[in-house]
């Protein structure tokens, strides 16, 4: 299948700027956090960690091996986690993803889907576990949390390839 043809008045990204949109799409996604949300519940997925794991799952070489670890500690800085926390869970994760993806091989959207859930409620429960006393009664709001997050996910998949198709052609 061949590529959509590009409009004849665009310009190609640069290859700079290619490598660097994962990396920004990450950091905004770590920026919806501090956008004003008139919630009651924390109920408000980590658009950063699916936005990274989507580019991990979808094009595994569009961020360095290091990168969860400072994307991470940006996500920390804004959400007000315990610093490295995330950057912890997300490298992780990121490590977990790997590791899944090297035994596993060739995989459709729901194996994808079901590696970043697993990846998804490691990292919500790890930041549960940092955040927040062992007394403290959060779990039902957590598994909600992991509940929509992992739904949201394919969003997320779906907003990443179409960033990427833009990126290569």
């Amino acid at each position: 299948m061949k590529p959509p043809a590009r409009p004849p008045f665009e310009e190609p990204l640069g290859r700079g700027r290619a490598r660097l949109l994962p990396w920004a799409t990450v950091l905004v996604g770590s920026l919806v956090t501090i956008l004003p949300w008139g919630a009651t519940l924390p109920l408000l997925p980590p658009v950063g960690l699916l936005l990274l794991l989507s580019w991990r799952l979808l094009a595994p070489l569009s961020l360095r091996v290091w990168a969860p670890a400072l994307l991470g500690l940006f996500d920390d800085l804004l959400s007000g986690q315990p610093l490295g926390s995330a950057m912890l869970l997300w490298t992780l994760a990121y490590f977990l993803v790997d590791a899944i993806d090297a035994r596993s091989g060739v995989r459709d959207f729901k194996q994808s889907w079901a590696i970043a859930a697993l990846a998804i409620a490691f990292v919500l429960l790890g930041g549960r576990l940092a955040a927040t006393p062992f007394d403290a009664h959060v779990d039902s709001v957590l598994l909600l949390q992991i509940i929509i997050s992992v739904l949201f996910f394919p969003a997320a998949a779906r907003l990443v390839a179409w960033i990427d198709l833009r990126r290569a052609l």
